[in-house]
């Protein structure tokens, strides 16, 4: 079993890097903070025994080698950058539960077929430069010249930090992974919602990561008096908006695994007496699913045609972006159910509504993710906290999963 005090010191010690005054910690990529928390992590891998290194996209690489040092590596990590004012868990107890496995793997003499590596990613979250999943996009050989013009408030582009750091743009290639060259990818995050809190378990096994489609619905009816526009002959732009969020509140609750919201509403003119000529909203639609998001999303599309057509009002359908779904492989889930047995937990199966970076190797290696409770499902807020002992489950989970996947040489369990 790992050494759950020494995972958690840790993961308070990294807390405490980028405090920020309102709460919560904030580490954006290529800042001075970020760094800071890799030195630190770098000496948490150098402790574990690793190999340590950073590519040529800023990840942060600890490598554990394997009986064959030819054979494909098995990955696993999370990332350690922050969205403003997060917390300490989404990311961080990903890398850190991965070193801790290392570690206690090496403290037992533990050996593996595979080489095993611990990679903290580059700037997941995409807080700074509205452009996340940077390191991971760089392993998977997806990420291009053109995605580092992307710029941040003081308008420094993403190469142009790369260059502050030491980092060279131009050979972004060199990050890259063949599917030769990698096993498999498992990750261990925190849920970032209630189902497990809800069904009293400390850790569940991830089906797959919904891919988000974001649109621009914009709503044009005409202008009018509040009080001298009789109701029958109104051309109302946020009645017609209203039916059409109810629309997808009733599609995408049907089948049970579709979300759908609507974060963003802006309406002109916007005066209290006058009728509203133009409503602007957004949805974000998610399934695991590629066909039954887009069947919702058809359904959706529909039934907003009828309404405006009926309000008398024109409709505008602007795609933002549509990113493909990305189901967790039958092998990693195996593995990570062996790994539920040993630790003697129950298993659970859940879907992951929110982005990680596992999602970008669709096409390099079989992926998988486990999670852990989330106390109220709160995440990216300073409240964000999952207990001592929910980090340790995930953590052994991790251990055992490591351990199958890159074939353990001994026939016994970890200790």
């Amino acid at each position: 079993m790992i050494n759950p005090e020494r995972l958690w010191n840790r993961l308070e010690r990294l807390g405490e890097i980028g405090k920020a005054e309102g709460g919560g910690v904030i580490r954006l990529s290529f800042t001075k903070e970020l760094r800071e928390a890799k030195e630190l992590v770098t000496s948490y891998m150098r402790e574990a025994g690793l190999q340590v290194w950073e590519d040529e996209v800023g990840n942060l690489i600890g490598r554990k080698e394997g009986e064959n040092p030819e054979a494909s590596v098995v990955m696993t990590g999370s990332h350690i950058d922050s969205v403003f004012n997060g917390g300490n868990f989404d990311g961080p107890l990903g890398v850190l539960a991965a070193i801790e496995a290392l570690q206690t793997m090496n403290e037992q003499g533990i050996e593996t077929e595979h080489p095993i590596e611990v990679i903290a990613f580059t700037d997941e979250e995409g807080a700074r430069f509205s452009f996340g999943m940077i390191g991971s996009r760089g392993v998977a050989g997806t990420l291009t010249e053109k995605d580092l013009e992307q710029r941040d408030k003081e308008g420094i582009s993403i190469a142009e930090a790369m260059k502050a750091n030491g980092l060279n743009p131009e050979s972004i290639d060199r990050a890259a992974r063949s599917p030769e060259q990698v096993k498999a990818y498992i990750e261990l995050h925190i849920e970032q919602g209630k189902v497990l809190e809800t069904q009293k378990l400390s850790a569940g096994i991830v089906t797959g990561i919904a891919g988000p489609l974001w649109q621009k619905i914009i709503i044009e009816g005409e202008a009018g008096h509040a009080g001298a526009t009789p109701m029958v002959i109104r051309q109302d732009a946020l009645a017609a908006a209203a039916k059409v969020m109810l629309a997808i509140e009733t599609e995408a609750s049907r089948n049970g695994t579709t979300v759908g919201t609507v974060g963003q509403l802006e309406v002109k003119p916007g005066g209290i007496n006058i009728i509203p000529g133009r409503a602007e909203f957004t949805l974000d639609l998610r399934d695991t699913d590629e066909a039954v998001r887009d069947e919702v999303e058809k359904r959706i599309r529909e039934q907003a045609n009828d309404i405006c057509e009926k309000q008398g009002v024109r409709l505008t359908i602007e795609d933002l972006q549509r990113v493909t779904p990305v189901p967790c492989a039958e092998s990693v889930k195996k593995a990570v159910e062996e790994a539920f047995d040993i630790v003697g937990l129950e298993k659970a199966y859940l879907p992951s509504g929110a982005g990680h970076d596992g999602m970008q190797f669709m096409n390099l290696c079989p992926m998988g993710m486990i999670f852990i409770r989330s106390k109220d499902g709160i995440s990216h807020d300073p409240a964000e906290w999952s207990s001592k002992d929910d980090c340790a489950d995930g953590a052994n989970i991790l251990c055992q999963t490591l351990l199958t996947l890159a074939v353990q040489k001994v026939n016994e369990t970890i200790d």
